[in-house]
Order: C-alpha cells, then sequence, then structure tokens
C-alpha cells in the first residue's frame, strides 16, 4: 500500500477550495460536488489511497487541437478505453496538477493545453484497486487540447493508446461522452 497522505493540508486544502467553488452544470453535478466536498470535509485523508472506500482521484481527457479527436487510452487493468488520469501522489501541489501529471504520463504528450478548471464529476467502483473491493474514486476531471504535432507514447499503464474520431469512438460510459462532449464545447 502506498505512503500515508504527506504532511501539510496543501492539496487537500486546495481540492476542497476548487470544489466549493466549483459550479455544477446539473443537478447530479451538484449533488456530486456536494458529495466530494462532504467527503473532504471529513476525511483528512481524503485525497489518499488509505481513504477506504472513497478517495479523490483526477483525470483529463485530451482532444486534438482542430476538435475532431479524442486521444484514449486502453487502461491495463479495466480493459475498457479511458480518459486519463489517477491517484494524487505526494508532490502533488493542487488537484489540477494531479490531473495534468496523469495526462501527462499517460499520454507521453509534455505539451498540453490545460484548462484549470473542472469540467465534470464522476464516481466509479474500481474493483482493482484493492483486494477488499468496492473501492470508490471520486474523480474530478478535467479538459486538455494536443498540439497539432503531438505524438502520444503508451505508457506501462495502458496496453494502447489512440486518436478516435468524435463520429467513431468505441464504447464508453455515458459519462465519458458527456465529458468529451464538453471539452469540445469548451476548448473548440
Amino acid at each position: 500500500m502506498p505512503p500515508a497522505a504527506p504532511a501539510g493540508p496543501g492539496l487537500h486544502a486546495d481540492a476542497l477550495t476548487t470544489l466549493r467553488a466549483w459550479e455544477a452544470t446539473d443537478a447530479g453535478q451538484e449533488a456530486l460536488r456536494q458529495r466530494f466536498v462532504a467527503h473532504l470535509e471529513s476525511t483528512p485523508d481524503g485525497m489518499w489511497r488509505s481513504s477506504y472506500p472513497d478517495h479523490l482521484t483526477a483525470g483529463t481527457i485530451v482532444l486534438a487541437a482542430d476538435g475532431t479527436r479524442v486521444l484514449l487510452n486502453l487502461h491495463r487493468k479495466a480493459r475498457r478505453w479511458f480518459a486519463f488520469g489517477g491517484h494524487a501522489e505526494p508532490g502533488d501541489p493542487t488537484l489540477s496538477s494531479v490531473a495534468l501529471r496523469e495526462a501527462r504520463e499517460e499520454s507521453g504528450i509534455a505539451e498540453l493545453a490545460f484548462h484549470p478548471v473542472p469540467l465534470q464529476l464522476d464516481v466509479h467502483v474500481v474493483p482493482f484497486c484493492d483486494p477488499r473491493g468496492g473501492v470508490s474514486h471520486l474523480d474530478v476531471r478535467y479538459a486538455a487540447l494536443a498540439g497539432p504535432d503531438a505524438v502520444e507514447v503508451t505508457s506501462e499503464e495502458s496496453l494502447a493508446l489512440r486518436w478516435w474520431p468524435l463520429d467513431g469512438l468505441p464504447e464508453l460510459e455515458p459519462s465519458m461522452l458527456a465529458l468529451i462532449a464538453a471539452a469540445r464545447d469548451l476548448l473548440c
């Protein structure tokens, strides 16, 4: 199991401030925002894997600069196509920096035009994260654009990376489809 959360309130405080200020787009997103805030208010280690069964994660959906394609990763453990994302690590100063770091690490693209305001919240059970099962990721999702010359590199966390045309996406969860649409509306 990873080490306990590092000393100091920086990342936790930033996540709480970010989520308290975030303006949800609908009632469902507002209910999730309230859940995430309540989790952080009641759980000092709520940003870390040590927080069981729920902890915050952050991710980024990456679109091509022209808005016609999305870069997805075939997750090694889940064996499904997803946006990039994952757990906070010691040294991450902000919630948005977690999302950007994960996008860079998992896509191999160093230069991303990153939008620093969350775009969507999502909760999903991740059985492969903990042998006890029932772990939930309280996922804060961001968006970014890759430059026209960006070259992706598959990381050890993925089986493959692929640029998908928006009119030819693989089977995705409804929240992922909504995230892609919202990112295109915002960034393109």
